[in-house]
């Protein structure tokens, strides 16, 4: 007897089994494509333009790719991926998405010659493990070894890919100092480089080797009144989040008057509730006040009575920032539980001294020797504001390369050096494995090298000459010789050679590339499990009616 299994009707478009896998590996390669060619110090720039007519120029794979209209939902999980990348290392945004598409290519490629999709994840979660054991035993140098020196080159390395790559050396040295300045140990005793404490203000003007390092938070702020004095030592900071303006009555809110002096009354009362909420703040011995909502001319007077700073509008985050630098608590009402208006001292952050100072002809605040950590500020020069952004981008990203590799201590070779290492390690380890593992683990290993191929194409290189000689470096590990010495060769891409990439100072840290492989296979994982795809419709009728 025949049985029929019922088939459900969908209400929608359905796809499975190879052709959804064949689609979502298209969309990723597509994804993947757009940032190659912007990979690596030879590396092109994107121009993007949003719906508004604003225009960015990067080469930044994480703002490239934030920035584009990703509709399909599989390449959206690159998307996230470069974002995730640019979040906890900072760097190496575009490289995580192309491997990630590379890897999707060659487990695709696996499927369709009959290979079950959980022997290719099995042997890509293989692969992925080994190989971040194998960088972190194998490859990674402690930075102990290396000096400061270690720190500038890893600067030099992130910056050389970007707009300002010729100014690497310059813009290498400013970094460094600047996370060297904001060094915090917690309570525990650990170590941090907290660089939101570090505050990037962008002037045009100049030329980008006129920008440098100031001592102290700027605020790109000047006193809210002529009449304010421009230095005040020591600060007593107060940070709030409401008006400092009259106070008038909610919306909504009516009040009936008969009589003209009740009305008088009134007036004099909502100037009152004010001038009281700045005595307040002046008897807890606040002698700088920062608001991010408005101060009005009225409630200027009583500040420039008391000789104290205030300044107003300022930007959220700043607040923040300050707020945490200083040990101030930021407030946005002085109701206490009893319904009272009160202001504790306790609210007030400190610092040895807030100064007005002028860039480029703009009035900035200057906060100096802050309470908790210590705070500093890059000013940028250049030519436009296209240019400043890109700066500002570039020095995100080699800020973030320097605190990492000071927190973890561990750098690596760059150049291709750590993914041909692999690629040669992965395939030795393909060999000896018994299970049909060994060829999702062989194509990872072919998979790594699309980075130094990727590279040397950018570079207008011959890919297949400089990707050969570069194997060929690694060869010795493939019949059991000691990997050490050979763990740091690398593409020249200036002259088209293989050379030392440690002695030539192209460095990263090592967190960058451990994370580079977990997260690419992590996403390729991700997709690949996927083997149906329904695209739901909401109205029976309208599906019905189509």
């Amino acid at each position: 007897m025949d049985f029929t299994v019922p088939v459900p009707n969908v209400l929608g478009e359905r796809l499975s089994g190879q052709d959804v896998r064949d689609q979502n590996v298209m969309a990723c390669q597509a994804v993947a494509n757009i940032v190659k060619s912007s990979l690596g110090p030879a590396g092109l720039d994107k121009m993007l333009i949003d719906d508004i007519g604003d225009v960015t120029i990067t080469n930044d794979g994480a703002t490239v790719l934030k920035m584009l209209d990703v509709e399909h939902p599989a390449a959206k999980i690159l998307v996230g991926l470069s974002q995730l990348q640019d979040r906890e290392v900072g760097d190496g945004t575009t490289s995580v998405v192309i491997v990630a598409g590379e890897l999707l290519k060659r487990a695709n490629d696996l499927v369709k010659s009959r290979m079950h999709p959980t022997l290719v994840i099995s042997g890509f979660r293989l692969a992925m493990r080994e190989a971040c054991r194998f960088i972190k035993e194998k490859l990674a140098i402690e930075i102990d070894k290396l000096g400061r020196e270690c720190l500038i080159n890893c600067a030099k390395t992130s910056i050389a890919s970007k707009m300002i790559g010729s100014e690497s050396d310059f813009f290498a040295k400013l970094v460094t100092e600047a996370v060297l300045a904001v060094k915090t140990m917690s309570a525990e005793g650990v170590v941090r480089y907290p660089i939101k404490s570090i505050n990037i203000l962008k002037f045009h003007g100049e030329s980008v080797k006129d920008s440098y390092l100031l001592d102290g938070y700027a605020l790109n702020i000047g006193r809210s009144a002529q009449g304010m004095p421009t230095r005040v030592a020591p600060a007593r900071i107060a940070c709030l989040h409401f008006n400092l303006q009259r106070t008038k009555m909610q919306m909504g809110i009516q009040v009936s008057v008969t009589d003209p002096r009740a009305l008088k009354k009134i007036c004099q009362r909502e100037a009152d509730i004010t001038k009281e909420r700045i005595g307040k703040l002046l008897e807890a011995g606040a002698n700088v006040v920062l608001t991010s909502k408005g101060i009005d001319d009225m409630s200027l007077k009583y500040f420039v009575e008391a000789g104290v700073i205030a300044l107003r509008r300022v930007p959220k985050d700043d607040l923040r920032h300050v707020s945490k630098a200083t040990a101030a608590t930021m407030v946005s009402t002085f109701a206490n539980m009893e319904g009272e208006e009160t202001f504790d001292s306790s609210f007030l952050g400190y610092a040895d001294e807030v100064v007005e100072t002028s860039i480029a002809g703009c009035d900035v605040v200057l906060l100096k020797g802050t309470k908790n950590t210590n705070a500093v500020s890059l000013i940028l020069r250049g030519a436009n504001d296209f240019m400043l952004e890109e700066m500002e981008r570039s020095l995100r990203d080699a800020l973030h390369t320097v605190k990492s590799t000071l927190e973890s201590n561990l750098v690596v070779a760059g150049g291709g050096a750590v993914e041909a290492a692999l690629s040669m390690h992965l395939e030795r380890l393909a060999t000896s494995l018994e299970s049909r593992e060994q060829l999702a683990v062989a194509e990872f290993a072919e998979s790594l090298m699309i980075i130094p191929k990727v590279l040397a194409v950018n570079a207008a290189k011959d890919a297949t000459d400089l990707v050969s000689a570069l194997r060929s470096c690694y060869h010795p590990t493939q019949v059991g010789a000691d990997e050490q010495h050979l763990s740091s060769m690398g593409l020249d891409l200036s002259r088209g050679v293989v050379r030392n990439s440690f002695e030539a100072g192209v460095i990263e840290p090592a967190i960058n590339k451990v994370k580079i492989m977990q997260f690419a296979t992590e996403a390729a994982i991700t997709i690949l499990r996927i083997d149906d795809m329904i695209k739901l419709v909401g109205d029976r009728q309208e599906y019905e009616e189509e």
